[in-house]
Protein backbone atom coordinates (compact mmCIF):
# COMPACT_ATOMS: atom_id res chain seq x y z
CA UNK A 1 0.00 0.00 0.00
CA UNK A 2 3.13 2.16 0.75
CA UNK A 3 3.78 2.08 -3.01
CA UNK A 4 0.19 2.92 -4.07
CA UNK A 5 -0.01 6.40 -1.82
CA UNK A 6 3.44 6.85 -3.38
CA UNK A 7 2.56 6.44 -6.55
CA UNK A 8 -0.90 8.61 -6.05
CA UNK A 9 0.95 11.59 -4.31
CA UNK A 10 2.98 11.90 -7.62
CA UNK A 11 0.04 12.33 -9.85
CA UNK A 12 0.24 9.02 -11.50
CA UNK A 13 -2.81 6.67 -12.81
CA UNK A 14 -3.35 3.17 -12.62
CA UNK A 15 -3.79 0.51 -15.73
CA UNK A 16 -6.58 -1.40 -15.62
CA UNK A 17 -5.12 -4.32 -14.25
CA UNK A 18 -3.53 -2.26 -11.63
CA UNK A 19 -6.86 -1.44 -10.49
CA UNK A 20 -8.48 -4.86 -10.63
CA UNK A 21 -5.75 -5.77 -8.86
CA UNK A 22 -5.95 -2.93 -5.57
CA UNK A 23 -9.86 -3.62 -5.16
CA UNK A 24 -9.52 -7.12 -5.18
CA UNK A 25 -6.94 -6.79 -2.60
CA UNK A 26 -8.87 -4.28 -0.53
CA UNK A 27 -11.85 -6.78 -0.40
CA UNK A 28 -10.06 -9.63 0.97
CA UNK A 29 -8.27 -7.32 3.58
CA UNK A 30 -4.89 -7.31 2.59
CA UNK A 31 -4.75 -3.74 3.95
CA UNK A 32 -5.20 -2.75 7.47
CA UNK A 33 -7.98 0.45 7.79
CA UNK A 34 -6.16 2.94 8.10
CA UNK A 35 -4.35 1.97 4.56
CA UNK A 36 -7.50 1.50 3.08
CA UNK A 37 -8.88 5.04 4.69
CA UNK A 38 -5.91 6.94 3.38
CA UNK A 39 -5.92 5.59 0.16
CA UNK A 40 -9.40 6.31 -0.73
CA UNK A 41 -9.06 9.90 0.39
CA UNK A 42 -5.85 10.04 -1.55
CA UNK A 43 -7.64 8.84 -4.62
CA UNK A 44 -10.59 11.19 -4.72
CA UNK A 45 -8.38 14.33 -4.80
CA UNK A 46 -8.10 13.31 -8.55
CA UNK A 47 -10.37 12.38 -11.42
CA UNK A 48 -10.55 8.96 -11.75
CA UNK A 49 -9.48 7.53 -15.25
CA UNK A 50 -11.47 4.88 -17.93
CA UNK A 51 -8.80 2.05 -17.45
CA UNK A 52 -9.12 2.58 -13.37
CA UNK A 53 -13.30 2.56 -13.75
CA UNK A 54 -12.64 -0.47 -15.90
CA UNK A 55 -10.81 -2.04 -13.74
CA UNK A 56 -12.40 -1.52 -10.59
CA UNK A 57 -16.18 -2.48 -11.89
CA UNK A 58 -14.25 -5.70 -13.10
CA UNK A 59 -13.11 -6.70 -9.79
CA UNK A 60 -16.24 -5.76 -8.30
CA UNK A 61 -18.53 -7.89 -10.62
CA UNK A 62 -15.84 -10.59 -10.19
CA UNK A 63 -16.24 -11.06 -6.46
CA UNK A 64 -19.86 -10.24 -6.59
CA UNK A 65 -22.54 -12.73 -5.61
CA UNK A 66 -23.69 -14.25 -8.98
CA UNK A 67 -27.54 -14.11 -9.84
CA UNK A 68 -29.60 -15.27 -12.89
CA UNK A 69 -32.60 -12.80 -13.48
CA UNK A 70 -32.07 -11.21 -16.81
CA UNK A 71 -32.90 -14.72 -18.61
CA UNK A 72 -36.09 -14.74 -17.61
CA UNK A 73 -36.80 -10.74 -17.39
CA UNK A 74 -35.69 -7.37 -19.40
CA UNK A 75 -34.67 -5.84 -16.36
CA UNK A 76 -34.16 -2.06 -16.02
CA UNK A 77 -32.09 -0.44 -13.39
CA UNK A 78 -32.17 3.16 -12.37
CA UNK A 79 -29.48 4.53 -9.88
CA UNK A 80 -27.90 6.98 -9.09
CA UNK A 81 -24.08 7.45 -7.75
CA UNK A 82 -25.04 9.90 -4.86
CA UNK A 83 -22.33 11.95 -4.02
CA UNK A 84 -24.04 14.64 -5.31
CA UNK A 85 -24.84 16.52 -1.80
CA UNK A 86 -27.66 17.73 -2.95
CA UNK A 87 -30.17 15.85 0.09
CA UNK A 88 -32.96 14.97 -2.40
CA UNK A 89 -35.69 12.55 -1.25
CA UNK A 90 -35.59 8.97 -2.43
CA UNK A 91 -36.64 10.14 -6.13
CA UNK A 92 -34.69 7.18 -8.16
CA UNK A 93 -36.53 4.46 -6.04
CA UNK A 94 -39.74 6.30 -6.02
CA UNK A 95 -39.27 5.79 -10.12
CA UNK A 96 -38.06 2.75 -9.81
CA UNK A 97 -41.86 1.43 -8.41
CA UNK A 98 -43.51 3.81 -10.70
CA UNK A 99 -41.91 1.92 -13.88
CA UNK A 100 -42.57 -1.21 -12.64
CA UNK A 101 -46.54 -0.19 -12.09
CA UNK A 102 -46.14 1.09 -15.46
CA UNK A 103 -45.27 -3.03 -16.65
CA UNK A 104 -41.73 -3.18 -16.53
CA UNK A 105 -39.40 -5.16 -14.79
CA UNK A 106 -37.31 -3.27 -12.42
CA UNK A 107 -33.80 -5.24 -10.87
CA UNK A 108 -32.99 -1.48 -8.11
CA UNK A 109 -29.43 -2.20 -7.32
CA UNK A 110 -29.59 -0.17 -3.67
CA UNK A 111 -27.82 0.18 -0.39
CA UNK A 112 -27.73 2.62 3.02
CA UNK A 113 -26.41 6.24 2.54
CA UNK A 114 -23.33 6.86 2.74
CA UNK A 115 -22.91 10.42 1.92
CA UNK A 116 -26.41 11.29 1.70
CA UNK A 117 -28.61 11.11 4.76
CA UNK A 118 -31.22 8.38 3.59
CA UNK A 119 -30.19 5.80 0.55
CA UNK A 120 -32.66 3.56 -0.78
CA UNK A 121 -31.96 0.40 1.75
CA UNK A 122 -32.59 3.19 4.67
CA UNK A 123 -36.35 3.71 3.23
CA UNK A 124 -36.84 0.58 2.33
CA UNK A 125 -35.42 -1.33 5.65
CA UNK A 126 -37.48 1.07 7.84
CA UNK A 127 -40.74 0.91 5.30
CA UNK A 128 -41.00 -2.98 6.55
CA UNK A 129 -38.85 -4.85 3.07
CA UNK A 130 -36.69 -7.72 4.57
CA UNK A 131 -33.11 -7.84 2.18
CA UNK A 132 -32.74 -11.17 0.57
CA UNK A 133 -30.17 -12.62 -2.21
CA UNK A 134 -32.21 -15.53 -2.67
CA UNK A 135 -32.57 -16.03 -6.17
CA UNK A 136 -36.21 -17.68 -5.98
CA UNK A 137 -37.31 -14.63 -3.56
CA UNK A 138 -36.39 -12.68 -6.29
CA UNK A 139 -37.93 -13.95 -8.71
CA UNK A 140 -41.15 -14.00 -7.24
CA UNK A 141 -40.48 -10.26 -6.53
CA UNK A 142 -40.24 -9.69 -10.12
CA UNK A 143 -43.77 -11.74 -11.22
CA UNK A 144 -46.16 -10.61 -8.09
CA UNK A 145 -44.62 -6.83 -7.84
CA UNK A 146 -42.59 -6.36 -10.97
CA UNK A 147 -39.46 -5.51 -9.07
CA UNK A 148 -36.86 -6.69 -7.12
CA UNK A 149 -34.75 -4.88 -4.71
CA UNK A 150 -31.01 -5.79 -4.46
CA UNK A 151 -29.14 -4.47 -0.99
CA UNK A 152 -25.70 -4.41 -2.25
CA UNK A 153 -23.71 -5.75 0.93
CA UNK A 154 -25.82 -8.93 0.23
CA UNK A 155 -24.11 -9.09 -3.09
CA UNK A 156 -21.49 -7.76 -2.37
CA UNK A 157 -19.99 -9.44 0.27
CA UNK A 158 -16.12 -8.74 -0.56
CA UNK A 159 -17.12 -4.90 0.48
CA UNK A 160 -17.39 -5.75 4.38
CA UNK A 161 -14.03 -4.27 4.79
CA UNK A 162 -14.95 -1.10 3.03
CA UNK A 163 -18.57 -0.42 4.74
CA UNK A 164 -17.07 1.00 8.21
CA UNK A 165 -14.48 3.02 6.58
CA UNK A 166 -17.41 4.32 4.03
CA UNK A 167 -19.33 5.53 6.86
CA UNK A 168 -16.52 6.86 9.14
CA UNK A 169 -15.56 9.05 6.35
CA UNK A 170 -18.91 10.20 5.20
CA UNK A 171 -18.24 11.61 2.18
CA UNK A 172 -18.03 10.23 -1.86
CA UNK A 173 -15.48 8.29 -2.78
CA UNK A 174 -14.61 6.16 -6.15
CA UNK A 175 -17.82 3.49 -4.33
CA UNK A 176 -19.99 5.86 -5.45
CA UNK A 177 -19.03 5.56 -8.80
CA UNK A 178 -19.07 1.97 -8.79
CA UNK A 179 -22.46 1.22 -7.31
CA UNK A 180 -24.48 1.72 -10.51
CA UNK A 181 -22.23 -0.04 -12.67
CA UNK A 182 -22.22 -2.89 -10.54
CA UNK A 183 -25.59 -4.20 -10.38
CA UNK A 184 -25.49 -8.11 -9.88
CA UNK A 185 -28.55 -9.16 -12.03
CA UNK A 186 -26.81 -7.26 -14.74
CA UNK A 187 -29.77 -5.64 -16.18
CA UNK A 188 -30.16 -5.06 -20.09
CA UNK A 189 -31.02 -1.41 -19.41
CA UNK A 190 -29.86 1.32 -17.29
CA UNK A 191 -30.69 4.60 -16.16
CA UNK A 192 -27.72 6.05 -14.50
CA UNK A 193 -27.62 9.37 -12.98
CA UNK A 194 -24.25 10.58 -11.93
CA UNK A 195 -22.94 13.58 -9.79
CA UNK A 196 -20.64 15.71 -12.77
CA UNK A 197 -20.59 15.93 -16.30
CA UNK A 198 -16.99 14.47 -16.55
CA UNK A 199 -17.86 11.28 -14.80
CA UNK A 200 -21.11 10.89 -17.12
CA UNK A 201 -18.38 10.90 -20.24
CA UNK A 202 -16.69 8.36 -18.82
CA UNK A 203 -19.68 6.30 -17.93
CA UNK A 204 -20.68 6.69 -21.51
CA UNK A 205 -17.69 6.03 -22.83
CA UNK A 206 -18.17 2.33 -20.81
CA UNK A 207 -21.47 1.63 -21.34
CA UNK A 208 -21.31 2.82 -25.64
CA UNK A 209 -18.85 -0.77 -25.64
CA UNK A 210 -21.72 -3.22 -24.01
CA UNK A 211 -25.14 -4.36 -25.29
CA UNK A 212 -27.04 -2.47 -22.67
CA UNK A 213 -29.64 0.30 -23.50
CA UNK A 214 -29.04 3.00 -21.18
CA UNK A 215 -28.90 6.63 -20.28
CA UNK A 216 -26.59 8.50 -18.52
CA UNK A 217 -27.75 11.78 -16.64
CA UNK A 218 -26.47 14.75 -14.88
CA UNK A 219 -28.31 17.97 -14.23
CA UNK A 220 -25.92 20.76 -14.77
CA UNK A 221 -26.28 22.16 -11.31
CA UNK A 222 -25.00 19.20 -9.89
CA UNK A 223 -27.73 16.65 -9.28
CA UNK A 224 -27.34 12.71 -10.00
CA UNK A 225 -30.93 12.55 -11.54
CA UNK A 226 -33.25 14.75 -13.26
CA UNK A 227 -33.99 17.48 -10.47
CA UNK A 228 -36.01 20.51 -12.47
CA UNK A 229 -34.33 22.88 -11.36
CA UNK A 230 -32.28 23.47 -14.38
CA UNK A 231 -31.69 21.45 -17.77
CA UNK A 232 -29.99 18.31 -17.97
CA UNK A 233 -27.58 16.51 -20.01
CA UNK A 234 -27.93 12.89 -21.26
CA UNK A 235 -25.75 9.71 -22.82
CA UNK A 236 -27.34 7.19 -24.46
CA UNK A 237 -27.32 4.98 -27.42
CA UNK A 238 -28.62 7.59 -29.47
CA UNK A 239 -25.26 9.89 -28.66
CA UNK A 240 -25.54 13.02 -26.69
CA UNK A 241 -28.15 15.54 -25.88
CA UNK A 242 -28.77 18.90 -23.96
CA UNK A 243 -32.28 18.75 -22.20
CA UNK A 244 -34.04 21.77 -22.15
CA UNK A 245 -37.24 22.01 -19.80
CA UNK A 246 -38.97 24.53 -21.19
CA UNK A 247 -38.69 22.47 -24.40
CA UNK A 248 -39.80 19.31 -22.16
CA UNK A 249 -42.87 21.45 -21.16
CA UNK A 250 -41.74 22.06 -17.33
CA UNK A 251 -40.32 25.16 -15.88
CA UNK A 252 -37.66 24.99 -13.26
CA UNK A 253 -38.63 24.43 -9.37
CA UNK A 254 -36.98 25.20 -6.32
CA UNK A 255 -34.16 23.28 -4.92
CA UNK A 256 -35.89 23.42 -1.91
CA UNK A 257 -39.15 21.79 -3.07
CA UNK A 258 -37.35 18.40 -3.13
CA UNK A 259 -35.42 18.15 -0.58
CA UNK A 260 -34.97 14.98 1.55
CA UNK A 261 -36.13 14.58 5.26
CA UNK A 262 -33.73 15.11 8.32
CA UNK A 263 -34.20 11.53 9.40
CA UNK A 264 -35.19 8.40 8.12
CA UNK A 265 -38.53 8.62 9.67
CA UNK A 266 -39.15 12.12 7.55
CA UNK A 267 -37.45 10.70 4.70
CA UNK A 268 -39.73 7.35 4.49
CA UNK A 269 -43.01 9.99 4.97
CA UNK A 270 -42.27 11.82 1.75
CA UNK A 271 -41.86 8.41 -0.11
CA UNK A 272 -45.34 7.36 0.98
CA UNK A 273 -46.87 10.67 0.36
CA UNK A 274 -45.85 10.08 -3.25
CA UNK A 275 -47.06 6.72 -3.93
CA UNK A 276 -50.63 7.72 -1.67
CA UNK A 277 -50.75 10.53 -4.29
CA UNK A 278 -50.57 12.84 -1.84
CA UNK A 279 -47.28 14.71 -2.72
CA UNK A 280 -46.54 18.08 -3.88
CA UNK A 281 -46.81 18.75 -7.79
CA UNK A 282 -42.64 19.14 -7.74
CA UNK A 283 -42.20 15.75 -6.36
CA UNK A 284 -44.41 13.90 -8.11
CA UNK A 285 -43.50 15.64 -11.69
CA UNK A 286 -39.02 14.81 -10.17
CA UNK A 287 -40.24 11.26 -10.10
CA UNK A 288 -42.37 11.13 -12.85
CA UNK A 289 -39.42 12.27 -15.17
CA UNK A 290 -36.84 10.07 -13.90
CA UNK A 291 -38.97 7.26 -14.43
CA UNK A 292 -40.33 8.53 -17.93
CA UNK A 293 -36.43 8.63 -18.86
CA UNK A 294 -36.15 4.89 -17.59
CA UNK A 295 -38.92 3.75 -19.36
CA UNK A 296 -37.40 5.35 -22.13
CA UNK A 297 -34.17 3.86 -22.20
CA UNK A 298 -36.47 0.62 -22.91
CA UNK A 299 -38.43 2.35 -25.45
CA UNK A 300 -35.77 4.55 -27.35
CA UNK A 301 -37.99 4.92 -30.14
CA UNK A 302 -41.03 6.04 -27.77
CA UNK A 303 -41.01 10.06 -27.10
CA UNK A 304 -40.81 11.30 -23.86
CA UNK A 305 -44.18 12.84 -23.70
CA UNK A 306 -45.26 9.62 -24.05
CA UNK A 307 -43.07 7.99 -21.59
CA UNK A 308 -44.33 10.42 -18.99
CA UNK A 309 -47.62 9.40 -19.44
CA UNK A 310 -47.38 5.98 -19.04
CA UNK A 311 -45.31 6.57 -15.67
CA UNK A 312 -48.25 9.38 -14.40
CA UNK A 313 -50.92 6.58 -15.02
CA UNK A 314 -48.46 4.25 -13.32
CA UNK A 315 -48.25 6.77 -10.13
CA UNK A 316 -52.06 8.46 -10.54
CA UNK A 317 -53.85 4.77 -10.81
CA UNK A 318 -52.01 3.67 -7.75
CA UNK A 319 -50.44 0.79 -9.71
CA UNK A 320 -46.92 2.23 -8.65
CA UNK A 321 -48.03 1.70 -4.71
CA UNK A 322 -49.33 -2.02 -5.39
CA UNK A 323 -46.33 -2.73 -7.43
CA UNK A 324 -44.86 -1.36 -3.51
CA UNK A 325 -47.24 -3.24 -1.33
CA UNK A 326 -46.55 -6.22 -3.27
CA UNK A 327 -43.17 -6.51 -2.84
CA UNK A 328 -43.40 -6.04 1.03
CA UNK A 329 -45.65 -8.91 0.81
CA UNK A 330 -42.99 -11.85 -0.52
CA UNK A 331 -41.46 -13.82 2.09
Amino acid sequence: MKAILNHLFEHKTFSQAESKEILTNISSGKYNTSQMAAFMTAYCMRNITVEELQGFREAMLELCLPISLNSDFNLVDLCGTGGDGKDTFNISTLASFVVAGAGYHVAKHGNYGVSSGCGSSNVMEFLGYTFTNNEGLLKQSLDKAGICFLHAPLFHPAMKNVAPIRRELGVKTFFNMLGPMSNPANPQNQLVGVFSLELARLYAYLYQNSNSNYTILHALEGYDEVSLTCNFKTFSNKGEKMNDLKLLGFEKIDADTIKGGSTVEDSAKIFMEVLDNKATVNQNNVVLCNAALAIQTINPDKSFADCFYEAEQSLLSGKAKSSFTSLLQVK
